[in-house]
């Protein structure tokens, strides 16, 4: 059977999904399974042991062209690929208008995705031969895994989900360049996330620095991308003790130096489900979005957020004139953490 796995974006998006390309791949062994996912999000899977095949495209950069003639051609000429394999199955985990699209110029016998209600864009329901109900208060990784089971018919785990992501000798070293600095016994913080409503301020990630070095021994390592250091360095400023390193890992790198970590702490972003797919014990901060929809699916992880207000509640806000979520104490992370540590892998 020749299965394609339609996920374009974002690298958290695409972590929540790894369960379930190993469902899939310890169900059906000899499955030829590929993957399709935004060049801008493909590191991550780049390598993966139980992909037969990953294929890269630019959606975004059609979305530019001006010329109707040349966006065409553009997409068969990145879509070539897919339109030149027979899949048997597809599977839209994205629910978006060009994901069913994608499916659908493969030519799939069968092309599956979610019903209407839990759609992000119902109007791609109509490129699908058929829709799965799923509950809508399910987490995102359930959620994929549900799909999976009712269009395979395979059997999918509750919990103790598998993550494949291939990793090398090189993002072992990076990881290992960091820690030769802080140490065994480190944090990872991470003060970045997609939009600002979802951000800790990373004034209190400094003053967190500081309790986790003087109460805990831990050196903290704030890491961010490239283009977020100037949160990494606010954090940096904030801190008295300056026990701490700046760190801007590639993604690999970065799963690998978590894989080491004593805790992680961070908001909704790729970084947190990166550090969950590594088995770090997390801590995490939300606020506008739902830690039972998106964060981690250990029991053992801890979520902080603000239960005394009620204009939060699933409200997914990029802008807010009510910022109120995410106006949490730092004391109130650090006995998270205290507590989390406490209650061990």
């Amino acid at each position: 059977m020749k299965i394609l796995i339609v996920k374009l974006s974002s690298i958290g998006d695409i972590v929540h999904t790894l369960p379930t390309l190993a469902a899939i791949r310890n169900a059906l062994p000899s499955a030829d399974i590929s993957w399709v996912v935004e060049q801008s999000s493909a590191a991550i899977l780049r390598g993966n042991p139980m992909l037969d095949a990953l294929i890269e495209v630019d959606t975004r950069s059609l979305r530019k062209r001006s010329n109707v003639g040349r966006s065409i051609a553009s997409a068969r000429d990145q879509l070539k690929d897919l339109r030149a394999s027979t899949f048997d199955v597809a599977l839209d985990f994205q629910g978006l208008l060009k994901s069913a699209a994608i499916a659908k110029l493969t030519k799939a016998k069968k092309r599956f995705g979610f019903s209407k209600q839990t759609l992000r864009e119902p109007a791609s329901r109509f490129l699908l031969t058929d829709k799965i109900n799923v509950d809508e208060r399910t987490h995102v990784i359930t959620k994929s895994l549900n799909l999976a089971k009712e269009a395979l018919d395979i059997a999918i785990p509750s919990d103790n989900f598998e993550f494949p992501i291939g990793t090398g000798s090189e993002d072992r070293a990076e990881a290992s360049s960091i820690t030769e600095k802080s140490g065994e016994r480190f944090a990872i913080l991470n003060p970045a996330g997609g939009w600002k409503t979802k951000l800790w301020s990373a004034e209190k990630f400094g003053m967190l620095a500081d309790r986790l070095w003087e109460d805990l021994g831990l050196v903290s390592v704030v890491s961010t991308a490239p283009n977020e250091r100037d949160l990494a360095e606010t954090v940096e400023k904030n801190s008295r003790t300056k026990k701490l390193i700046i760190a801007q890992p590639s993604l690999k790198g970065f799963y690998e130096l978590a894989r080491s970590a004593k805790v992680y702490v961070g908001g909704d972003t790729a970084p947190t489900h990166l550090a969950v797919a590594a088995k770090t014990p997390i801590v995490g901060i939300f606020g506008p979005t739902e830690w039972w929809r998106n964060g981690s699916p250990n029991a053992k992880d801890i979520c902080v957020e603000r239960t005394d207000i009620g204009c939060r509640l699933n409200c997914g806000r990029r802008t807010c004139g009510n910022w109120i979520c995410m106006d949490i104490s730092v004391e109130t992370v650090f006995d998270a953490v205290k507590m989390r540590l406490e209650i061990g892998n």
